[in-house]
């Protein structure tokens, strides 16, 4: 008995047999440079670039972060995005067909990464056990690496043996070997807990698995157990009490407008008093107030909203989409499922991790803690998805000379 399988037609694999010595091979008119996907890059350092300005307007006047040095996170910011693209840079040299052999490497490195968060050299910010602190004052969030490794991780599984040309689709075996993978790091994540990356993560877990063409069955199949799961979280009592206050506040806004709902509360006054073009940069009043607490991460989108305004906060929507326009565009052009699978992954990691963000800025999805990508401040979140820009080039430039462009 045959089960049907949704393989969506935008991450639909063209079958290419390329012919000897085809593969990566690179000539004067097809070069690196001429193969990558200008659009992607330039809408990305675009919105890391209004992100620092973001930045610099939430942090300026606060003393007690940049301890008297206003263009701090400014500078800050400017650097992570610099590493960032060196990282994509060695991510496009390196290849992705290169990091996928390097994968148990790479994964057992950030599963390390994850357990020593749970150590003493783990450190608690916002009531999240998630960062690991580095000397010379510099801490590590290595949720953020466990993105880019699951993606990769569970590609390798499910693409191997059709890449191989021994299958039309991953076996029943091989998603669960694939599944077992990513529950390490995300049970790990969940210990800390870092809810929000787990929710990121849930996300890339099933627009991997939708991607590779895995049996409609165990999509249903974790969409149900996610349901029970958190439930089952919620009537044990397993979240902490900072984060059923989140969630309270979310089901109920008008909730404690003192306390847990504070954040909501005024990133929505700081939005909806930006109107259509918005207070001006450096101008608005919740911003410059100092009202809403960790605008420069997590709510970096209310800077927008105020300061921009509609047509700013709309054009910051904009370039995101058009990230996730081109993603899917390197999906659908790759002749190999692992290219397909993860370009999927990092489009879902995106997707969702920008919807969370705006949405708990404007109240339709509970607070979380995730930044928005390549807008929020903080390095770490700014060198993975740097790294997963490399990661779409590297599979774009790969493609076989005569898959088309």
């Amino acid at each position: 008995m045959t089960t049907s399988r949704i393989v969506p037609k935008a991450f639909s694999v063209r079958r290419y047999s390329p012919e000897p010595g085809t593969w990566g091979k690179l000539t004067a008119r097809d070069s690196v440079l001429r193969k990558l996907d200008w659009i992607l890059i330039l809408c990305c350092v675009v919105l890391s670039l209004i992100g620092s300005l973001l930045v610099f307007s939430a942090t300026r006047n606060r003393i007690e972060l940049n301890h008297g040095d206003q263009y701090q996170y400014f500078l800050h910011h400017l650097l992570n995005t610099g590493i960032g693209l060196a990282l994509a840079g060695c991510t496009i040299w390196l290849g992705h067909r290169t990091l996928r052999g390097a994968v148990p490497i790479l994964y057992g490195l950030s599963v390390v990464l994850a357990l020593l968060v749970l150590t003493p050299l783990g450190a608690t910010i916002n009531g999240s056990r998630s960062w690991l602190a580095i000397p010379g004052g510099f801490s590590l969030q290595p949720a953020e690496f466990a993105k880019i490794t699951i993606t990769l991780g569970m590609a390798m599984l499910l693409a191997a043996r059709v890449d191989a040309g021994d299958r039309a689709y991953p076996g029943h075996r091989t998603v669960v070997q694939a599944l077992a993978l990513a529950a390490v790091p995300v049970a790990v994540i969940m210990l800390m807990p870092d809810l929000g990356s787990v929710m990121v993560l849930g996300a890339i877990i099933l627009g991997v698995l939708l991607a590779s063409g895995a049996s409609n069955r165990w999509i249903l199949g974790l969409l149900g157990a996610g349901v029970i799961g958190c439930l089952t979280v919620w009537q044990l009592g397993l979240l902490d009490d900072y984060q059923i206050a989140r969630f309270a506040a979310f089901a109920n806004p008008s909730l404690d407008p003192a306390g847990v709902g504070y954040n909501t509360n005024q990133a929505r006054i700081a939005i909806g008093g930006g109107g259509l073009t918005g207070s001006g940069l450096f101008k608005g009043s919740q911003t410059t107030g100092q009202f809403v607490p960790e605008q420069q991460t997590d709510f970096i989108f209310t800077v927008a909203g105020e300061e921009l305004g509609f047509l700013g906060a709309g054009f910051i929507i904009f370039l995101l989409g058009v990230v996730m326009w081109r993603a899917c565009r390197i999906a659908r052009e790759t002749t190999e499922l692992y290219g397909t699978i993860v370009a999927a992954g990092i489009i879902a990691w995106f997707a969702f991790q920008s919807f969370e963000n705006i949405g708990m800025t404007l109240g339709i999805m509970p607070v979380t803690g995730l930044p928005l990508p390549f807008v929020s401040y903080g390095g770490t979140s700014m060198f993975a998805v740097w790294i997963a820009i490399g990661l779409l080039q590297s599979i774009r430039v790969q493609r076989p000379l005569s898959a088309g462009r």
